[in-house]
């Protein structure tokens, strides 16, 4: 159950010239289980709701009102449990690659708000925005014995853009090096996986998670869905589509620091084996993932790794054959 709500906005950006329209908002109020939670507001009415534990975006609505992002009917939010959908962050390993769980632990560790993150480059005018911060505990170090400054920019732009930017710094003072692997593990909503093509990927080596990983090209003009998949696409480019026909939308992917993209669906063996999964519902998701997995990213003391998503969906009417993939994907 949903618990009371604490409302406290603070406006993080100055009105827009508009008189109609009402300045990005940024409130803090308690979600599912008590759980605290940001939600981010733009003026044209799209927003965005991320929870502190696991720095976890669970939601990104367009101006429409109109969930992009899946989140499982049967997601648990209570920790250690991870939150099954939206935008989970894989750090300091992805999937099963290195000695800890499954994804590493930034997912399930309750991130705090940067009250004072060291200058950014970007732009944030007329966007609402968040900073969180996690640093090891002391449990964390047992199973990972590396000092690190994780920070995560979560910002919603005008045009309902959703953006993440992370800045991981290795702040061991023993003088050693440390690597990791690391994914967006961004569950899209969409309308029926059949309907769905992925441009941007074709053409490209893949690591086959279902073969052992095994090194594989991708054949054929574009990725359909008819059965599970879980793959890693190598060097990708830096933006990627997903057209989604019936619902007449395109997802693209803008992805910068991240070379690799992780596409996953379970499937109906898997997702009835998921507990936290509806039995149905792989046919209303499609996770792409922008990811750093096959050469993992190595930090000397003092430096900084940077890693950035930029999500945006746009009309399309991709269905009548009116939309050209590549203009999707080359478009500014």
């Amino acid at each position: 159950m949903s618990g009371e709500k604490e409302k406290s906005t603070v406006t993080s950006a100055p009105p827009s010239p508009s008189p109609s329209s009402v300045a990005p908002s940024v409130e803090f109020s308690k979600g599912i289980n008590g759980l605290q939670k940001v939600i981010l507001r733009e003026s044209r009415g799209s927003s965005a709701e991320v929870y502190l534990y696991g720095g976890h975006v669970t939601s990104w609505k367009n101006d429409h009102g109109e969930e992009l992002l899946f989140l499982s009917s049967k997601a648990i939010f209570k920790p250690p449990k991870a939150i099954r959908g939206g935008i989970p962050i894989c750090f300091p390993q992805f999937a099963s690659h290195g000695t800890l769980d499954q994804h590493g632990f930034a997912r399930n560790r309750f991130w705090a708000v940067d009250e004072d993150p060291p200058p950014f480059p970007t732009n944030t005018l007329n966007k609402a925005f968040v900073d969180l911060i996690l640093k090891p505990s002391e449990e964390d170090m047992k199973i990972w014995p590396h000092s690190f400054e994780y920070r995560l920019r979560i910002a919603l732009g005008p045009g309902g853009d959703l953006m993440l930017t992370s800045r991981i710094r290795n702040t061991n003072s023993d003088g050693k090096p440390f690597s990791f692997t690391f994914a967006y593990h961004t569950y899209f909503s969409v309308s029926d996986i059949s309907e769905v093509r992925v441009e941007g990927l074709e053409t490209l080596d893949y690591l086959d998670n279902l073969q052992n990983k095994e090194r594989f090209t991708e054949q054929g003009d574009a990725l359909t869905f008819e059965s599970e998949v879980d793959k890693i696409y190598l060097s990708t480019p830096t933006k990627i589509a997903i057209i989604d026909h019936e619902k007449k939308r395109t997802f693209v992917l803008r992805k910068d620091g991240l070379p690799d993209a992780v596409v996953w669906n379970p499937w109906d063996k898997k997702a009835k084996a998921m507990a936290d999964f509806g039995d149905d519902e792989y046919k209303h998701m499609l996770c792409v993932e922008a990811a750093a997995v096959e050469k993992a990213v190595t930090l000397k003391p003092g430096e900084e790794w940077k890693g950035r998503l930029e999500l945006s969906a746009v009309p399309s009417s991709y269905c009548s054959g009116q939309l050209d993939p590549q203009r999707v994907l080359q478009g500014s």
